[in-house]
């Protein structure tokens, strides 16, 4: 059985139990990484205008919001989906922006196992509801936080 990424999965349904616990890693986030995304997918003034962004309330440029979100799953793949048996997601349920991001923030990443729910009408699959949260480090802060569901292989079904 195949991870989410390609190579051999060892975690599974009946792994992800209710309180399971994954801690993420970190990621620093990179300014010109940070800039392109903006420039490309959300060139709103206060992640692409320096001048702006800086006479505003956020006192500089900060990170689309999406930006952070897929910083969240770049960490969430590497940790977890390159050893899960990971089927797809039916999606997310909540996603919470509670403070800008910066270039250099360091980012930490964490998951928690909200619910699980065998499939009625896929039997070799399972839903699982997980808790997400990216936590600032230098300012102590979570700058994400995020409630969505995936559906993942059982290891019998």
């Amino acid at each position: 059985m195949r991870s989410g990424t390609g190579g051999p999965a060892d975690l599974f349904y009946e792994d992800l139990t209710v309180g399971r616990e994954f801690d993420l890693g970190e990621v620093v986030v990179d300014e010109a990484e940070m800039r392109a995304f903006a420039t490309a997918f959300d060139p709103q003034w206060y992640h692409v205008d320096d001048e702006l962004a800086a006479e505003s309330t956020f006192g500089g440029v900060i990170a689309s919001g999406w930006f952070t979100s897929a910083l969240f799953m770049r960490l969430y793949v590497a940790a977890v989906l390159s050893r899960a048996a990971a089927d797809a997601s039916p999606g997310v349920e909540e996603l919470r922006w509670n403070a800008p991001v910066r270039a250099g923030d360091r980012l930490r990443g964490s998951l928690r196992v909200l619910a699980q729910a065998p499939s009625r009408s896929r039997p070799g699959l399972g839903t699982v509801t997980l808790s997400g949260a990216l936590r600032c480090e230098q300012r102590g802060v979570v700058v994400l936080r995020m409630r969505f569901r995936g559906w993942f292989r059982r290891r019998r079904g």
